[in-house]
């Protein structure tokens, strides 16, 4: 069953929704007559939930879409603007078109497949969440910031569930992360006293959408309720573990319009981050590392042992972090591997394709 905010969904403007002039143009070049663009809400094993000014209702995608589509990357993701063609009095809609996307956040799929999986669209910023219980990760966190750079997305760090750790304690988890050159917002936060609860709701503006990275129990839901107040957009939590961590209750993505307009979407905890085609996001996320790179003596140096290499100099003196430096030699390394398997797979798709296509004219001759 499909998240709805509220029983009566009341009329508001598609600029609500995030609809803005650069949306406008595409939907003017893709939308047919009887289309109307709506907002991918919620999507479900197939399915999916789409939203315009006058509310949500089930919808599913044409057969020529289906057929004309490339790979899974093609096909909508939470957050996504569609053309939509509403049937038996708007109570339920067919999706014809996916408009461009602003930004994006994609991985490479789980398991050994090398594809990308798209996990949401349409994002101004990601909330990056790590619990400081027994959850806090710096090179999991670098992963999340790769991943979110490279979508053109802002990322804000989100450390939850402070009344579980000592200052000292939390003052040396921030110290980490700007020691590895991370410089991102950080919000340190308690669903349980409300502490930092205000600063984040102050970034969820009207009309712009969020979503929260992280995962499972970190207490990414519970944020939610507290962000949506007397909201009826209450979501299921699940009970708190022996160890003082939330368990898993999120199974799908889906977009929450919360009271002050501001919209944010949730999704499950990601037990896998794998790195596929992130050069932009890597520059990014190890700008320090970049700047270093810069530096150095040589254009083609290898940063290892070479005179006048300053990412080498930099670590011996102590000025650079080398597991920051190898996690980013690790990521860099998986991205390119990931790449270039991606690469092949789609030359060898079309092959396959081209020879389809040749067997099916020789047999109509």
């Amino acid at each position: 069953m499909f998240f709805s905010e509220s029983k009566g969904q009341s009329i508001m403007e598609l600029s609500d929704l995030g609809f803005d002039r650069w949306f406008e143009e595409q939907a003017k070049n893709l939308c047919g007559p009887e289309q109307r663009v709506a907002r991918i809400t919620a999507v479900d094993r197939g399915r999916y939930v789409v939203r315009n000014e006058h509310g949500e209702v089930p919808a599913v995608l044409t057969g020529k879409f289906l057929y004309t589509a490339d790979s899974s990357v093609d096909f909508p993701c939470v957050g996504d603007w569609v053309c939509a063609q509403y049937h038996d009095a708007d109570t339920f809609a067919s999706i014809h078109d996916v408009l461009p996307r602003k930004s994006f956040l994609r991985r490479k799929s789980p398991g050994k497949n090398i594809e990308f999986q798209m996990i949401a669209a349409n994002i101004d910023v990601a909330f990056i969440v790590q619990s400081c219980h027994f959850d806090f990760n710096l090179r999991r966190l670098e992963r999340y910031l790769v991943m979110v750079n490279e979508g053109h997305i802002e990322p804000v760090l989100l450390l939850t569930k402070t009344d579980l750790v000592s200052a000292e304690a939390l003052q040396g988890m921030l110290a980490q992360i700007r020691g590895a050159g991370i410089t991102a917002r950080i919000v340190a936060l308690s669903n349980e006293t409300g502490e930092g609860i205000e600063q984040v709701r102050e970034l969820v503006l009207p009309g712009k959408t969020c979503c929260l990275l992280g995962s499972s129990g970190v207490g990414k839901t519970t944020l939610i309720n507290r962000l949506a107040g007397k909201s009826e957009a209450e979501l299921e939590t699940g009970d708190v573990s022996g160890t003082g961590e939330g368990r898993h209750t999120t199974t799908r993505r889906h977009l929450v319009v919360l009271d002050n307009g501001g919209l944010l979407i949730d999704m499950p905890g990601m037990r896998e981050l794998g790195i596929l085609s992130a050069g932009q996001g890597l520059d990014e996320s190890f700008a320090d590392i970049r700047a270093l790179s810069l530096s150095c003596q040589f254009a083609n140096c290898t940063h290892s042992n070479e005179p006048g290499c300053a990412i080498f100099h930099a670590i011996e003196k102590g000025e650079l972090n080398p597991e920051h430096y190898q996690s980013y030699l690790k990521l860099k390394k998986e991205a390119e591997f990931n790449e270039m398997s991606y690469l092949d797979k789609r030359k060898k798709d079309k092959a396959f394709g081209k020879f389809i296509n040749s067997v099916k004219k020789h047999k109509v001759r």
